[in-house]
């Protein structure tokens, strides 16, 4: 057996078949739900995984997700697996040209999609050469683009429910797309067993990592059942999916929800008893506090051990709401991407004024991005780690060597994000280095800004970007969304208020006050439209 990750989930099956696995939760009102047990799971996801070897997917080839979060999702994932077949995401908010675009980049020769996308997947097919073989989740709307598919319930009968598929290797891959803040989305390749020890916590996030595959299992039959885990934002967000799989590692249960809808989040953490809920910033967490405040004042949250955010952080002071409402949940921000999976967890003392510290695994330095070499205390440097990382970007040599290394015959990943690193080894995080803004010769980092702002009472949600300036080059914009009911604030009061936490350099030079705050479903910030919107006002 190798660390692979469709051999560990059978281990784990095998161990706790009976065990609730998967419970899916359909919009509110409907009464849909669906509740899986480990046995259950797998037979589903082995009837997809002959379904794609029976329509000639071999393994290596690709697959795309074009799917809302379901028990589809999951259960195509962990097929393509069993099948060695690479499961691919697909963002589900990305229009014609940029479906295309990812179709074609991660060479896709089939596709598993939402009935709701029938008529842009329709558009961007006849451009996709290799793609072959299209499968459909649910019925299309009477007036959708005639498209010819598979449909998946007759997949899924067709297929085996047994496994009988040939053996796998820990080299087999899965490929996490990432759309970042500039550019096109990039294809990031993993090994099955680098992703299982980076991004997966080697099957122990809090413990040590099991030092051979079948400890896994073994782990799992030893311990208890009890652990419900709830990943909000959409699975088609590699941390979501990767959630999940943390989860399926210690043979726990895994809660999900079609969209992020802030009542029903918090009716099922009261129903389901959630222990574990992950989420995505303030853009989901303030939605949270909103209801509890408000129409779901009440709800008992107790189960709740901890609350995670990755791909953006909970402002300090949007986590101490949270926490005066729930005082018995750990909230954690966890520091990490699609290319290095799980890096820390910021400190205790991390906010406005001290930026955001991580304290790191014993992978992760700060590294001179042209000599690669490790800067000394209090040098800016970027964030880099080492061992278990991706082989590169799919179908991107360019980048790949921008972007991986190797060092002291180990492989090295350069992460986006700047930072600094102290005489104790924790790092604080100043941002994505594409995002910094050079204003009069000095550098300023957009979240550092933002922590500042969203400490404001009036300010609800905040993105930062430089907007171009005869005098100095760039000055620092604040596009800011307001509380309801908020009286409008002058730029002079934003303005005071940074200054308790920001020196004078950093300090916003322009105040665009928005309706609402553009961000990705997962919640991570749009700085391409941030930036539009302070040019504008600018003219």
């Amino acid at each position: 057996m190798e660390y692979n990750l469709a051999d560990l989930f059978e281990s784990v099956v095998d161990v706790v078949p009976g065990r609730e696995a998967l419970v899916y939760i359909d919009h509110p009102g409907t009464g849909a739900e669906r509740r899986l047990t480990y046995a259950e799971l797998d037979a589903a996801a082995n009837r997809i995984g002959h379904h794609l070897v029976d329509s000639g997917i071999r393994p290596g080839e690709h697959v795309g997700l074009h799917l809302y979060n379901g028990v589809e999702y999951l259960q195509t994932v962990l097929g393509c697996l069993k099948a060695r077949v690479v499961p691919v995401n697909v963002n589900y908010r990305y229009v014609e040209e940029e479906l295309v675009y990812l179709y074609r980049d991660a060479d896709l020769v089939a596709l598993v999609f939402d009935a709701e996308f029938t008529d842009r997947v329709a558009a961007a097919l006849p451009r996709a050469e290799k793609l072959r073989h299209v499968v459909r989740v649910g019925t299309p709307a009477p007036d959708a683009v005639a498209l010819s598919a598979v449909d998946f319930a007759d997949a899924e009968a067709a297929g085996s429910p047994d496994r009988g598929f040939p053996a796998r290797s820990a080299d087999d891959q899965f490929i996490i797309y990432t759309g970042g803040t500039t550019g096109m989305p990039k294809g990031v390749m993993w090994r099955q067993e680098d992703l299982f020890f980076s991004g997966l916590g080697g099957g122990a996030p809090t413990g040590e990592p099991v030092k051979k595959p079948e400890e896994l299992a073994e782990r799992v039959a030893a311990g208890g059942e009890g652990i419900t885990f709830f990943p909000t934002p959409p699975l088609m967000h590699g941390t979501s999916t990767l959630t999940a799989f943390i989860g399926f590692n210690f043979g726990q249960r895994i809660v999900i929800h079609r969209k992020f809808m802030p009542d029903e989040v918090l009716r099922t953490v009261e129903k389901e008893k959630v222990t574990s809920m992950s989420l995505v910033g303030d853009a989901m967490l303030r939605p949270l506090i909103d209801a509890l405040n408000g129409p779901m004042k009440g709800t008992d949250c107790s189960s709740l051990f901890s609350v995670s955010s990755s791909g953006a952080i909970m402002s300090e002071t949007v986590r101490a709401q949270f926490q005066a409402l729930i005082p018995n949940a750990m909230l954690l921000n966890n520091f990490g991407s699609s290319e290095s999976g799980f890096n820390g967890t910021a400190t205790p003392d991390s906010g406005p004024g001290n930026g955001f510290r991580i304290r790191v695994n014993s992978r992760t330095r700060v590294v001179d991005p042209v000599t690669r070499e490790p800067v000394a205390a209090g040098e800016v440097g970027r964030i880099a780690q080492r061992g278990h990382v991706p082989l590169g970007y799919y179908n991107d040599p360019g980048k790949t060597a921008e972007t991986f290394f190797q060092r002291h015959g180990e492989r090295w990943v350069l992460l986006g994000d700047m930072g600094t690193v102290d005489e104790a080894g924790v790092v604080t995080v100043l941002g994505r280095g594409s995002q910094c803004i050079n204003t009069g010769g000095e550098k300023v980092y957009p979240e550092e800004v933002e922590q500042a702002l969203k400490s404001h009472p009036d300010v609800y949600d905040a993105l930062v970007a430089g907007v171009p300036d005869t005098t100095w080059g760039n000055h620092v914009a604040a596009v800011v969304q307001l509380r309801e009911g908020a009286t409008r604030p002058s730029l002079e009061d934003i303005q005071s208020h940074c200054r308790a936490h920001l020196a004078g350099y950093k300090i916003p030079r322009q105040l665009v006050i928005t309706d609402t705050i553009q961000r990705s479903p997962s919640g991570k910030a749009d700085y391409r439209w941030a930036k539009e919107v302070a040019v504008a006002a600018d003219r």
